[in-house]
C-alpha cells in the first residue's frame, strides 16, 4: 500500500459553505481581527457563509495551488477567498476572491468570460459571497466595480 505524498496538502473539501482559506500565519492578532471582521453582521444584518479552513498545511499556497485541491468536477463551487499575507497585512482586510470553472454543461459559456480574481474587504464579504452565491449579481457586478487596487469596497 502506497502512502500519500506528504509534500501534498489535502484536498479541499467544501461543506455546504464557500471556502475561506489561510495561507499566511505571520501575524495571529490580524488574523484573529479578520475573523472577527467575516463573523461581524453587516448593518442590514447580512453575514457570508464559510467554512474557514485554518491550517498550516496550506501556509504560502498561492490561489492556483488551491484550486488544484478541490475534489474534481466542481459542483457548486464556484468561487473561494484566500486570506494570505495581503489580506492579513492590509487595512480593511482584502481577501482574494478565486473564481472556480463552472463544469456543469448549461454554465459553460460562463467560462469563456474573463472572471479575474480580485479582492474584498472584509466587510464587504458578506456581499460577495451572499449575492454569488445566490446567483443574484454575477462575477462582473463585483469585478466591474473594485477600485483601481484591485480592491471591492461595496457599490
Amino acid at each position: 500500500m502506497t502512502s500519500p505524498d506528504p509534500t501534498t496538502p489535502p484536498a479541499l473539501r467544501p461543506f455546504g459553505a464557500v471556502l475561506l482559506v489561510r495561507t499566511d500565519f505571520s501575524s495571529e492578532r490580524s488574523w484573529q481581527a479578520l475573523c472577527a471582521g467575516v463573523r461581524t453582521p453587516s448593518e442590514e444584518g447580512f453575514l457570508a457563509t464559510v467554512d474557514i479552513v485554518d491550517d498550516e498545511v496550506y501556509r504560502d499556497l498561492t490561489a492556483a495551488q488551491l484550486r488544484s485541491l478541490l475534489p474534481e468536477p466542481f459542483n457548486g463551487i464556484h468561487f473561494f477567498f484566500v486570506a494570505d499575507h495581503e489580506a492579513l497585512a492590509s487595512s480593511g482586510h482584502p481577501l482574494l476572491v478565486v473564481p472556480v470553472p463552472y463544469p456543469e454543461p448549461e454554465y459553460a459559456d460562463l467560462n469563456e468570460e474573463p472572471r479575474a480574481e480580485f479582492r474584498v474587504v472584509v466587510t464587504y464579504l458578506w456581499a460577495v459571497e451572499n449575492n454569488l452565491s445566490l446567483a443574484n449579481l454575477d462575477w462582473a457586478n463585483f469585478a466591474d466595480n473594485v477600485a483601481e487596487d484591485g480592491v471591492f469596497r461595496g457599490f
